[in-house]
């Protein structure tokens, strides 16, 4: 009778406790979206916050009748952020903490006897912005929907029962997963031993304290940790010995002791060790509540470390998925706002808005390599340069080769099969840019057909051609490429198109014997740029399988396509749809969005450029046998009989270096924490492009001060 009692009071309990949330937070979609926004993921005092902030909003909604907070916000589609444009993230946080370094922190800890220290946040970070966010890795094995939530739920309702029964609510792991097994029958045991783990691969140390911890080592000095945390003290110091941190007194857990920091309560259990002994003692922690204020209520000294996600709403996107987005933040936090280093603009371009992409993007091509069967991925130049340093990083097993193929090389070498493109290219893109006809035609390495241009004249004048206000219209070496004269350029180019295909023969049969050789024993490829249009990877495939006849099929992989705002918007299309092209970040058929977002007038399209460039200089064109410079630098590959020429390479070359690092130290980082968990791998176009817009915003004044500090060359294709 007792126990039907007992049970019917637990099910009282909670179809009150179901109505009342119901009641105070689904009632209204815009109550509802307010609340969660403050109240996910968070613990301990802000958690409590948020419950009083639910009953204000239903306060000020029935009896100040703000009857607008009952629906929710319109959400803008791009986040905007006012970045700083004057100097780094990293660089502008170390000036507004200036005491942020481990000199400084020695030299104020020295004297003291007894250094404590935090755990979490300050000896150990996790690779996720909130901590509760690690639960959706743990919920993963169970097959359990919405195992963040019941996780924290689980957490909240453990508490409050030894709050009643023991009249304090310090925790333990098996207290948790006790109550968690009771609401949902998952298996107690089994989910500790997992979420332990999970916590023992995740945590890793700070390196700014990490660094500090071994010089404060070095000088013998007593070290002791004191944390509010549920896990047992057997994981903590597993978790700290495998950061780093070795030597350590001794362990305070609030589980343990049942007692926390934030009453107080732990700190006076560690005076009384300590301080009897007439030890002087200091504490470091990054909670204001109860590493500073309550540690100096229980008589410690006290050096406050700034929290490392304090700039996440300043300056990150939070319109991505859950656990990437949390990733993305928690890994740019903890890299750029450690306090041991500052990066420069350059590094930081690379690190914030590079690096996802690189990573996803890379990802992407391994998906596509695995399930298509390729034999090689080609990551063309210049593009190709950092991607393949990526790939390679995170994919060892592909084969991979960075092989020379650009914009003007394939204009050229295509000009028999696309006349139109290579018009296109050379003249009418060209037009009105002052540049003059002896240029266009010495790029397009038909210098040797100047010299007729005076004879073609002479006949051209012959017919009495004028322009619609009567006058003559002329075409020398000397005169802009203008709309006015543009079409006679491809006139004269035309009458002598015999000459002009001879003078790109020599050049198709060097390209033809180095590609022979790059895909000897391949049947099928994929061929790797930024985008835009896709022409490079669509015309290494027409020359590879229709006009050398090589027995191997190439697939173009681009990083995104022309947008709305080009001349040609839907000039590959056709390709994309039947899969000669593949797209990561937005095509026609996905992420429209950005589709419509991604201005290339804006130059949005060079920022993208920007970051996969390259200190190698522009590839110009393939030349058979051993050729002679005429200014541009050389290869010689002696396998084929050919000569690779190139151009200039692009200014700031140290900035295109520290781009690259950045990248490559994002990629380094995300590999490290995750490298157990594959699925993290699958980082979306959208949420690739998510740093990008938070950089476009503001009419891209971050975006155009990047821009200014390189100064590309301008490529006359």
């Amino acid at each position: 009778m007792l126990l039907l009692k007992k049970l019917l009071e637990i099910w009282l309990d909670k179809i009150l406790r179901h109505k009342i949330y119901q009641l105070l937070v689904n009632r209204h979609s815009g109550i509802s979206y307010r609340y969660h926004k403050f109240h996910d993921g968070t613990t301990g005092v802000r958690r409590i916050a948020s419950w009083v902030y639910l009953l204000w909003l239903n306060f000020a909604y029935y009896a100040l009748f703000c009857h607008f907070l009952g629906h929710k916000p319109e959400m803008d589609v791009y986040e905007s952020r006012m970045l700083n444009i004057k100097m780094s993230e990293s660089e502008a946080y170390l000036q507004s903490n200036p005491l942020l370094s481990v000199d400084t922190y020695v030299e104020r800890l020295k004297s003291y006897d007894i250094v404590s220290f935090d755990i979490f946040d300050t000896l150990i970070f996790r690779p996720f912005a909130q901590p509760t966010d690690l639960f959706f890795l743990v919920g993963e094995k169970f097959d359990s929907l919405d195992f963040k939530n019941i996780r924290i739920w689980a957490e909240c309702g453990a508490r409050a029962k030894c709050k009643k029964r023991d009249g304090h609510t310090e925790v333990g792991l098996k207290d948790i997963w006790e109550n968690l097994a009771k609401e949902t029958g998952l298996p107690a045991e089994e989910g500790m031993e997992r979420e332990q783990k999970i916590e023992q691969k995740l945590c890793y140390a700070n390196p700014f304290m990490l660094e500090v911890w071994k010089r404060l080592q070095s000088m013998n000095k007593k070290m002791i940790v004191v944390s509010d945390m549920y896990l047992p003290k057997e994981c903590i110091e597993k978790i700290l010995e495998s950061a780093g941190y070795t030597g350590i007194e001794k362990i305070y857990v609030s589980n343990e002791y049942h007692k926390s920091k934030a009453d107080g309560s732990l700190y006076r259990e560690v005076m009384k060790d300590w301080c009897a002994n007439a030890f002087s003692i200091v504490h470091i922690g990054d909670n204001p509540h109860s590493d500073r204020d309550m540690a100096r209520r229980g008589g410690m000294d006290v050096l406050s470390y700034q929290n490392i996600n304090k700039n996440i709403l300043l300056y990150r996107p939070t319109d991505m998925s859950s656990i990437v987005g949390s990733a993305y933040r928690a890994i740019v936090s903890g890299h750029l706002y450690n306090g041991l280093y500052s990066y420069s603009m350059d590094y930081e371009y690379g690190f914030i808005y590079g690096g996802l992409f690189a990573v996803g993007y890379c990802r992407f091509i391994h998906e596509y390599y695995k399930q298509h069967g390729l034999d090689k991925v080609l990551f063309l130049s210049r593009d190709g340069d950092i991607l393949k340093q990526v790939f390679d990083f995170l994919y060892p097993e592909d084969y991979t080769e960075y092989v020379y193929w650009s914009r003007k090389a394939a204009v050229k070498l295509m000009a028999y099969e696309d006349r139109h493109d290579y018009f296109r290219r050379f003249i009418y893109h060209k037009m009105n840019q002052s540049y003059t006809v002896l240029q266009i035609l010495h790029s397009m390495e038909l210098d040797s057909l100047v010299g007729q241009l005076t004879d073609w004249r002479e006949i051209w004048f012959a017919k009495e051609r004028d322009d619609k206000d009567g006058r003559f219209i002329d075409l020398r070496p000397e005169d802009e490429l203008t709309d006015k004269n543009g079409h006679l350029l491809r006139e004269f180019l035309e009458a002598k198109w015999e000459q002009v295909m001879e003078i790109y023969a020599s050049q198709m049969t060097a390209a033809e014997k180095y590609y022979t050789q790059v895909l000897n024993g391949c049947n099928k490829v994929a061929a790797v740029d930024i985008g835009w249009a896709g022409s490079g990877a669509v015309s290494l495939s027409h020359l590879v399988e229709k006009v050398w006849k090589l027995p191997c099929r190439v697939t173009g992989i681009i990083a995104g396509t022309n947008t709305l705002y080009n001349a040609e918007p839907d000039a590959a299309e056709i390709f994309l749809q039947n899969g000669k092209l593949v797209a990561y970040l937005y095509s026609q058929s996905h992420n429209r969005d950005l589709l419509k977002k991604h201005d290339p007038n804006k130059n949005y399209n060079v920022l993208w450029e920007l970051l996969l460039s390259s200190p190698t200089p522009q590839f110009t064109g393939f030349y058979e046998g051993r050729r002679k410079s005429h200014g541009e630098e050389l290869q010689y590959v002696e396998d084929c009989d050919i000569t690779l020429a190139f151009g200039k390479a692009d200014r700031n070359q140290e900035g295109i270096r520290q781009i690259q690092k950045g990248i490559l130290d994002f990629a380094y980082e995300y590999h490290r924490h995750f490298k157990d968990f594959p699925y993290m791998f699958h980082i979306s176009g959208r949420d690739a492009y998510a740093p990008m817009l938070v950089a476009a915003s503001h009419h891209e004044r971050y975006l155009r001060m990047i821009e200014k500090r390189f100064s590309f060359e301008k490529n006359i294709v």
